[in-house]
């Protein structure tokens, strides 16, 4: 039984031959200057012909290949919006058990640890938070607000930990419509990004992908910094103008040092360098304003310290860390999904050529809504500062409540 696969591999080939030659036959038979052509004038004509049909056989799978199936592609970006929300699910109802009693000042998991960021990130980032309405939202809004009376007036039958479960996924849905932060998410452009086989394409979705990062860096900022036009749009040209000039340098080195068919498999490796010097730039130059202002510390309750005052210390620790995440953030959004079609699904993209864009697709976005809760979790969202590593102005400080002096202060580092 095992030989019959081996089998009907031959018989293919051989049939694929015998139709070759037939076809150079067929082309060639009925010509007078063929029939009266010597042997090796024979040879020579039957040898460009047979060149000629694997050329156009060629042509035909590389057309397939650079086709776009539109319809294949949206299916492949609903499967990966529904794995992403799918594993969002997954992180709710395994750690529902555990969930402590809603307080609207804390958080639900330990914001201390890796893995209690990202499963905070992971529901936050949950795609299916865009399908609730107003309506819902609004409920959900009212449900945290009178939070107290729903524990003072719990329904028969309703555990406590049902009920916590209950309101933490109530503000978990208010928050996502309600709070004034926004998540980064370019999906589609990166896609285009990785997908794209010219020079001038890649500057193209470069030149949408760093604009698109700029204003997600401008209204993410840290609310205390101020930014004026002029800044906003120095900050602007000098990120734009590093993405085109990284994407513009490398495609060019490639197109020069390879030959064609090999240069337009590699552009899509140039996505990955060019999105890590230009997406850090972009996020440090759009948020340096903030060292130069600083930015507010606050005690463990989440209060000013020091009203009107600012840090420019934390300030610039927040901005370095922001900018670190941004750059491991393009590994899994950049690097992961080439590697994959490159090695894992070669085999199958080389047999279906017309799968090449919406498996890009698909591995992509799901490795993006993964991957930028994971690089985002990598730092906690309220920075720590010891007062001795701050300003001098913040080292006399006491704490009104306990009447000792403060010995660490916190800030929001921004996403």
């Amino acid at each position: 039984m095992n030989h019959f696969p081996n089998v009907a591999s031959s018989i293919h080939r051989g049939l694929k031959a015998l139709s070759r030659r037939q076809l150079t036959r067929t082309r060639f038979k009925s010509t007078p200057a063929f029939e009266n052509a010597t042997p090796a004038a024979r040879a020579t004509e039957r040898k460009a012909a047979e060149s000629s049909i694997k050329n156009g056989s060629s042509a035909t799978t590389a057309s397939s290949a650079d086709a776009v199936p539109i319809g294949s592609t949206l299916v492949a970006m609903s499967l990966a919006i529904a794995t992403v929300s799918g594993v969002a699910a997954i992180t709710e109802t395994s750690t529902a058990s555990s969930c402590p009693k809603f307080d609207p000042q804390s958080q639900r998991f330990d914001q201390s640890t890796f893995t209690g960021r990202l499963s905070k990130m992971l529901l936050a980032c949950d795609p299916f938070l865009l399908t609730y309405s107003t309506d819902e939202v609004m409920r959900c809004k009212e449900m945290v607000q009178d939070y107290q009376r729903m524990y003072e007036e719990k329904e028969v039958g309703v555990s406590e930990v049902e009920l916590n479960r209950k309101l933490w996924e109530a503000q978990r849905v208010a928050l996502a419509a309600l709070h004034p932060d926004t998540v980064p998410f370019n999906g589609p452009i990166c896609v285009a990004m990785v997908a794209s086989q010219s020079t001038s394409a890649l500057l193209f979705w470069s030149w949408m992908n760093q604009s698109q990062n700029a204003l997600v860096n401008y209204f993410n900022r840290n609310a205390s910094s101020t930014m004026t036009n002029e800044t906003l749009a120095k900050s602007y040209a000098a990120a734009v103008g590093s993405a085109l000039t990284v994407a513009f340098g490398l495609s060019t080195l490639i197109q020069k040092r390879f030959p064609p068919q090999q240069a337009m498999n590699l552009l899509k490796w140039v996505a990955f360098p060019s999105s890590v010097v230009a997406s850090s730039l972009n996020c440090y130059i759009v948020r340096s304003p903030e060292i130069s202002t600083g930015i507010s510390l606050v005690d463990e309750n989440g209060m000013d310290v020091l009203p009107g005052e600012t840090s420019k210390i934390a300030a610039e620790r927040g901005v370095n860390l922001t900018t670190m995440s941004r750059a491991v953030l393009q590994a899994p959004v950049f690097f992961l999904p080439p590697f994959l079609m490159s090695s894992i699904f070669a085999g199958i993209v080389t047999k279906n050529p017309m799968l090449r864009v919406p498996m890009s697709t698909y591995l992509l976005l799901v490795c993006f809504g993964i991957g930028l809760p994971a690089s985002v979790a990598i730092f906690p969202q309220m920075g720590e500062i010891r007062v001795e590593d701050a300003e001098e102005k913040y080292h006399s400080l006491q704490n009104e409540k306990t009447g000792k002096g403060y010995e660490v202060l916190f800030y929001n580092k921004g996403l």
